[in-house]
């Protein structure tokens, strides 16, 4: 089968690279096409057997399964470009959240499938959340399925819950990237330790985590409790974020929130009609 990929910025390059990696994809079955040229050559050069296509219909005319790595508001100009070449045997997989099954089951004939991705993906872990439309078939899904199996967790979800379970598993490294940041640098703030090794320290703490947390038996409140000794310094630790944290993630998912909603009306407009 041969494989589309519209888009070669950070996560369509995350995603090429690590299909390549595994033996998933081969790179004389690959096609990329990006807007600008330079990156999609930069791709080839770093593997030869990638084919560049000119624009997004000669992509179509010669894959048979579509990824769309593009910002939301480039969907409809994306999908109009291919629109003479899209039948209903193509598969077409968006990696967009605010970009709805409705919305690409509207605007074309294929089987849709949404997949959205996540930059621990690229160490072949993490999760990768999948929609399918009504019009995949079982042998469809089961690609996608064993396709995103070779780079990561795939786990179906409900489209309803695209943005909470993108805040976990794709949002979720820059935000557990960002309190480790705030961890170590205030390490090194008060106590002069050298970033360099509270960053190591961090890093090798969340791996440890990470492996107790998804093979290890253990679940967040099983793992506090075996960490926590009542009285002990780590129960001080938490007693103290328990306070200063307290409603602070709910606030972040109802940020996130927002911010989706506010794509998800200019995709509706940009659709030009709500498709219900």
């Amino acid at each position: 089968m041969n494989i589309g990929f519209i888009g070669t910025g950070s996560m369509g390059t995350i995603l090429i690279e690590s299909f390549i990696k595994t033996g998933a994809i081969k790179q004389e079955n690959i096609n990329i096409h990006n807007r600008s040229k330079e990156k999609a050559e930069l791709l080839q050069i770093k593997y030869p057997g990638i084919h560049i296509a000119e624009n997004c219909q000669q992509l179509a005319a010669g894959s048979d399964l579509i990824m769309i790595c593009v910002k939301p508001l480039e969907y409809k100009n994306v999908l109009e470009q291919m629109s003479c070449s899209l039948t209903k045997e193509h598969i077409i997989v968006s990696i967009t959240s605010p970009v709805l099954i409705k919305h690409l089951e509207y605007q074309t004939p294929c089987k849709i499938a949404k997949v959205i991705p996540s930059v621990t993906n690229f160490a072949c872990s993490g999760a990768s959340l999948c929609i399918f439309g009504e019009r995949m078939e079982p042998d469809d899904r089961t690609y996608v399925h064993q396709l995103f199996s070779a780079i990561s967790t795939p786990i179906e979800i409900q489209e309803e819950y695209t943005r909470v379970t993108s805040d976990i598993s794709s949002c979720g490294p820059a935000f557990i990237s960002y309190f480790l940041l705030q961890f170590v640098q205030a390490a090194v703030d008060v106590t002069g330790i050298s970033k360099e090794h509270a960053t190591k320290l961090a890093s090798e703490m969340l791996l440890g985590t990470g492996k107790l947390l998804t093979s290890g038996n253990f679940t967040p409140e099983t793992l506090i409790q075996k960490v926590s000794v009542p009285g002990g310094i780590t129960a001080e630790g938490i007693r103290y974020m328990s306070l200063q944290l307290d409603g602070v993630f709910n606030q972040l998912i109802h940020t996130t929130h927002t911010k989706y909603n506010e794509d998800l009306e200019k995709v509706e407009a940009m659709v030009g009609t709500k498709v219900d």
